[in-house]
């Protein structure tokens, strides 16, 4: 990884795979059911995450010592709260109509059990270079899940990507619907979504087993 030690690496690299928070520590799951039936706000909800626990837990551990231990999930909640605030106003301007689809969603970030875990785990405990890797490590480890989810729903629930037609054109049956295929609705429901993370999962724990074990 360059400049970065193999400790600060595996910060980053851990929560990719083998302790990766959504199919490891099944955590964040509500979002990955909820808007991932378009790419495109899978991966705005995942940069979303990247910048509010990268900079969250960069500033709770800055904090760390000054704050009081009976206050602390409070000032928790501040810290998330304007960072999720900021992101929103920044998506109302740049795109509206994205914030609309995403709704109340992007703010309940601020709940979200994967970035106050790592406040209460990692940034309460830690120097603001390794707080930064671990909430980037596990924020790029959450997106990946989404954007998977995310790409195979809408290509095979609407036939498209980022909303260009991948499949073919439905109406004069050209690409693959010449072929018969129809659109799967069922795969633009959440229960999709929870199907398409436990074949993840599956996937993930029969190529190591040793996290079935550990888990």
């Amino acid at each position: 990884m360059g400049l970065l030690s193999k400790k600060d690496a595996n910060l980053i690299l851990d929560p990719l795979a083998d302790n990766n928070p959504i199919t490891i520590q099944v955590l964040g799951i509500c979002s990955a059911l909820a808007i991932t039936a378009e790419l495109e706000a899978s991966i705005v909800m995942s940069v979303a995450v990247v910048f509010v626990l990268g900079v969250g837990n960069v500033v709770i551990s800055l904090m760390r010592n000054i704050i009081p231990s009976k206050i602390r999930i409070i000032v928790q909640l501040i810290v998330v709260a304007t960072l999720v605030i900021m992101v929103d106003q920044v998506l109302k301007a740049f795109s509206y109509e994205l914030s609309q689809k995403l709704g109340a969603f992007i703010g309940l970030i601020i709940t979200n059990c994967i970035i106050m875990g790592r406040f209460e785990a990692f940034a309460l405990a830690n120097g603001p270079w390794k707080s930064f890797l671990d909430g980037i490590g596990n924020a790029l480890g959450y997106g990946v899940i989404l954007i998977i989810v995310g790409f195979f729903r809408e290509l095979l629930g609407s036939g498209t990507l980022l909303g260009y037609s991948v499949l073919g054109d439905s109406i004069a049956k050209t690409g693959l619907y010449a072929t018969g295929y129809e659109n799967n609705g069922f795969m633009i429901i959440p229960p999709a979504a929870l199907i398409v993370v436990g074949i993840i999962i599956w996937v993930q724990r029969s190529k190591n087993p040793a996290l079935v074990e550990e888990n």
